[in-house]
């Protein structure tokens, strides 16, 4: 009978050692990476964006895969299309930028952070509108705004007319919630 009880005592300390340390240490590690943390925390720092926002974006859009690059022709961790990017280096006095330099991680995330900051902007802090309007352009989310009636504090993610971007919405947003919860540094 001690044996018994010695072997469950051991599997509830072995438990709850691992739902403390070791399952979180596994998310990280394989769920939910992290990569050029350093840029993307200086970034967010710099743009006033949440870094769990921005880790949230570039895990959705490529999983911190510096080579993913969309049917569309986005480019870099943060899947911006060239256009995009060669606007916000304009906006950044950094004109004369490649689409090779938009594929470098420090450059994209910068641009990318910049342009979820000008995006939460844009639309007064409202996440699920910028987030939107990132995947989907200002443009669309614009001209919802303007048919549906939807006001500055729109909340009502299964509202937005294209599957993919409200998909994307609620990925980006479950994202966060999870590297909001596994690195204490991105909060």
């Amino acid at each position: 009978m001690r044996v018994s009880t010695a072997f469950a005592w051991l599997v509830v300390i072995l438990t709850a050692y691992y739902v403390q340390y070791g399952q979180p240490y596994l998310a990280r590690q394989y769920a939910y990476p992290i990569a050029y943390e350093d840029a993307l925390r200086k970034n967010a720092e710099t743009y006033h964006v949440r870094a769990s926002l921005v880790a949230a974006v570039i895990y959705t859009e490529s999983k911190f895969d510096t080579n993913a690059k969309s049917l569309p022709g986005a480019l870099g961790l943060m899947q911006l299309m060239p256009e995009t990017a060669h606007w916000i280096g304009e906006e950044l006095n950094q004109p004369t930028m490649s689409d090779q330099d938009i594929k470098e991680p420090q450059v994209n995330i910068q641009l990318g952070t910049w342009y979820l900051s000008y995006l939460l902007e844009e639309f007064k802090g409202n996440e699920i509108l910028a987030l939107a309007a990132y995947n989907a352009g200002r443009g669309h989310v614009e001209e919802w705004m303007t048919t549906y009636g939807w006001k500055d504090d729109f909340s009502d993610i299964d509202a937005i007319p294209f599957q993919e971007t409200r998909d994307y919405v609620k990925r980006v947003m479950a994202n966060e919630k999870q590297y909001r919860s596994l690195y204490s540094q991105l909060r």
